[in-house]
Order: structure tokens, then sequence, then C-alpha cells
């Protein structure tokens, strides 16, 4: 009976320093940590939400671009830091894409992290360097079958979505192009603009404004339905390939041992800036699907898309270590 007492009375202390934690939270500037280069994607969505919650808490979040190992890195430094809610990982969708591929990852991505909030979704579009002779997918896979091995394909690393999405589109189309893995979509962009690469399967953030411009093309998405913000584009569906889907997705995780009511209070608050009205109408200009729910609904989604692309992975032969 003493013992239950004193189990009791230490769940309660443990409770009452919970709540208490959430309740000073923030008291001083948080580190919000994206594995990428700066101007790509994440970078982009990461900011944003950084700056809502910087108003909406009074405190400052504060992003650090670490930007190496396909995000292994950055994610990495989190996993490992104090969870105390002032370390955050605003990721992509290549930290669970890559998971299961890589045997000496020095994470879990669904043990090691709290996931916090799904931010946004939008699927990845395939873009073109001007020089390659196609406008619709048909001729842009007749091309690269009667010039094996001429083109290359750009990605924010190995193991990361554009990546294994590529190696996907390769093996159902029947073609082969060499992979050039960089630090983050926004060099491999770069790198596309400077025809170092000619493809690449690409956020609509990142590549449509090159797009607009007449500097890439925008051949295909990768979404089962057009795009909202691009309805002119055709999916990779509708243009020959059925079934080959890759929706992107941003999201806020911390550290596993982060306190509960620290990650409700996240949470909420970045569901919250993401109903701002000039929040949601950037995103959706972006090609970005505000997403929201809850850090359940974001864990599931984590494993999912590990046992997905893990598989894949697996099927296609893609090796990472």
């Amino acid at each position: 009976m003493l013992r239950i007492v004193v189990i009791a009375a230490l769940a309660l202390a443990l409770a009452a320093s919970l709540a208490r934690a959430a309740d000073e939270y923030p008291a001083r500037a948080v580190r919000v940590v994206v594995p990428f280069a700066p101007g790509g994607g994440t970078d982009v969505v990461g900011r944003i939400l950084a700056q809502q919650l910087t108003q909406r808490l009074g405190q400052s979040f504060v992003i650090e671009n670490r930007p190496a190992g396909s995000g292994i890195v950055g994610a990495d430094f989190v996993a490992k830091a104090q969870g105390d809610g002032y370390t955050l990982l605003f990721a992509f969708s290549s930290l669970s894409s890559s998971a299961k591929l890589i045997s000496h990852l020095p994470y879990d991505p669904t043990t090691d992290f709290a996931p916090v909030a799904l931010a946004t979704t939008s699927p990845l579009v395939m873009f073109l360097h001007p020089s390659v002779p196609a406008t619709n997918l048909r001729e842009f896979i007749a091309y690269a079958k009667a010039n094996p091995g001429k083109l290359n394909y750009g990605s924010s690393g190995p193991g990361s979505s554009p990546h294994l999405a590529t190696e996907l589109l390769m093996s159902m189309a029947g073609i082969q192009m060499t992979h050039i893995p960089y630090k983050g979509i926004a060099p491999a962009i770069t790198a596309q603009l400077a025809n170092e690469v000619q493809m690449s399967l690409t956020p609509i953030a990142v590549g449509m404004p090159h797009a607009r411009a007449g500097k890439l093309r925008a051949l295909a998405a990768a979404g089962l339905k057009r795009s909202t913000a691009i309805p002119d584009v055709p999916t990779v569906d509708e243009s020959g390939l059925p079934g080959f889907e890759v929706i992107g997705w941003w999201g806020m995780l911390a550290p596993a041992k982060t306190p509960r009511p620290v990650v409700l209070l996240l949470n909420r608050e970045v569901r919250a800036a993401l109903d701002v009205p000039e929040v949601k109408k950037s995103l959706v200009d972006q090609g970005m699907d505000p997403a929201g729910g809850s850090p359940e609904e974001f864990g599931a989604l984590i494993r999912a898309d590990m046992d997905k692309w893990g598989d894949v992975g697996k099927r296609l032969g893609v090796k990472l270590d």
C-alpha cells in the first residue's frame, strides 16, 4: 500500500511539473532546426511558421539551417537535444522516406522524436531544363530511352523524397538517369538552372517561379489529382504512368522526451498559425495545402511513409549505406 501511495504521489508531482513547464513555456528563444539549405521548401515554410510562433508566444523562434547528409545531420542533432521544447526540428518527408533504407541511421524517426504537427503537404512536380526537347511526359520518356545515360537528375540528397520518387518514376517508365545529390532542393534547382542536371522532382513552391519565368518547364505533377495551384499542369498519373503519386510533407517535431503539455501547446499554436488568412493564402499560392491535425495523426503519417518508401526502395534495389 505504501508503495502504491509513493508511486501515486510521484505521478502527481510529475504531472504538476509538466503542467508548470507548459505554463512557463517558452521562457527564452527557441531554436528551430531546418536540416536543409536556405531557400528550399522546408526553409520557406519553417520561416513562415517561426515568424507566426514568435508573434503568438512572445519569444523568438529562430531558424537554424544545418544542411548535410540529406537532412540526417540536422535531424540527429535535434534527436539528441534536451527534450525541453527549446530545440525543435522542422522536417521534410525525407525524414521518413529514407529511414528503412539506412542500416546505421543514428536515430529512429518513430521513437527519438515527439511529433508536434503536420504543417503542409504538396505533390512534387517534375521540372525539366528547357534544353530537353520534351513538352510532355510521353515525349520525355521517349527521349530518355533514346539517350540512355545522357540525362542527370537532382535531389536534396540520397534517400530524400525527390531521390526515391525519381527512382520509382524511372522504374515505372523504363528509363535510366544519373543521380546528382545536393544539400537541399534549393541548391539542386540552382544546378538545374545551370543545366548541370536536366530533371528534378521538386516541390511546387521551389520550382514554379522558375517555370513561370521560362527557365524551367513544369512537365507533370505527382498528385493523383491536378493541383489547384497549377491546374494547367497534368499529373504523372494521367500522362502515362498510372498510380504514380508522391506527396511531400513538412512538419514540426521535438525530441522524444519533450513534456507532453509543451508538445500540445506547440501543436495548438502551429494549427492556429496555419489558420491565419495571410499564412494560408501564402501557402496555397505556393501550391501547398495547410494541414494541422493532432500529434498522433502526424506520427501515423510518418510510420506509413516509412513503410511505403522502405518497400519501394527495397524493391528497386536502392542502397543508401
